[in-house]
């Protein structure tokens, strides 16, 4: 990438020889922007189940939809992410995605959980870490705008909040099969796998990464892939078999298992092998 001077600011632009699918920044800033479009149909899924009660719950959905337009017409012209207006529209979607994350954390916190806060109420009340998806969302959106792409840190940052979206999902995949006292051996998969990928991106995060590390921990998020997809067709087997027949396709999705929840263990595994990927190609050569 080569920096030049607009009348606006900083600028960046692509030398001749970049492709976009080896452009770690901008492959970056496309996750996010699916992920965010992705979120405009899970959010309004999850809060259809109570026919949006309270009209606070439109506003991720509201916000998912606005953040991904503006988004798109950012990405669209695939500028460098700390180019003048790119840095600034990415920065002010980033800051917004964390409030309404965190807003939606609290929210969700002051229902039954905060009532009578027991082990029940946590199994059974609204998923609390769920909201911290848009949080986690603006962060990287932040970490594109801030951190030194050409530095092993923006790597290392990328495996960081994958880390931390794994320690969710762990702990919602150990919550939602606790309602129904994991009934199937299966139900442990998720939790065992979860947790094997929180253990082995934390000694990503904490020691200078070794290929024999980063080699471990693509396999690591391979199972996490494997892992999703089956839990996804386990997710939407029953519904096929009985609840779309009776009910129809959209009151079984809002109702039935949820079928969209297992494949955060891939996309967690993209963003994780994203960062991975950076820390590989950064490493010293072997002399």
């Amino acid at each position: 990438m080569k920096a030049t001077e607009s009348p606006d600011g900083p600028d960046v632009q692509q030398e001749p020889g970049d492709e976009w699918w080896t452009d770690r920044p901008f492959l970056l800033e496309l996750f996010v922007l699916s992920n965010l479009a992705f979120l405009i149909l899970d959010v309004y899924l999850a809060h259809s189940f109570n026919d949006f009660a309270h009209w606070a719950e439109w506003i991720p959905v509201y916000f998912a939809g606005v953040g991904t337009l503006v988004l798109a017409g950012v990405v669209v012209r695939k500028p460098h992410p700390q180019a003048y207006w790119s840095y600034w529209i990415g920065y002010v979607v980033g800051w917004a995605a964390i409030g309404v994350g965190l807003a939606g954390l609290v929210w969700h916190l002051e229902g039954w959980f905060f009532e009578s806060v027991t082990l029940k109420s946590l199994v059974y009340s609204a998923p609390f870490v769920a909201p911290l998806s848009f949080a986690g969302l603006g962060c990287l959106l932040l970490l594109n705008r801030t951190e030194d792409p050409t530095a092993p840190a923006w790597g290392q940052w990328i495996v960081f909040l994958a880390l931390g979206g794994f320690v969710g999902n762990f702990g919602l995949s150990l919550i939602d099969h606790a309602r129904n006292a994991f009934f199937y051996w299966t139900e442990w998969i998720p939790v065992v796998v979860s947790a094997l990928a929180v253990g082995a991106l934390a000694v990503v995060v904490v020691r200078q990464p070794t290929r024999q590390l980063l080699h471990f921990g693509y396999g690591v998020l391979a199972l996490q892939v494997v892992t999703g997809l089956l839990g996804a067709g386990l997710h939407l087997l029953p519904l096929l078999e009985t609840k779309v027949a009776t009910t129809g396709l959209w009151d079984a999705l809002r109702y039935g298992p949820p079928v969209f929840a297992p494949l955060l263990f891939a996309d967690l595994a993209v963003l994780a092998a994203l960062g991975l990927w950076d820390l590989h190609a950064k490493l010293a050569p072997i002399s």
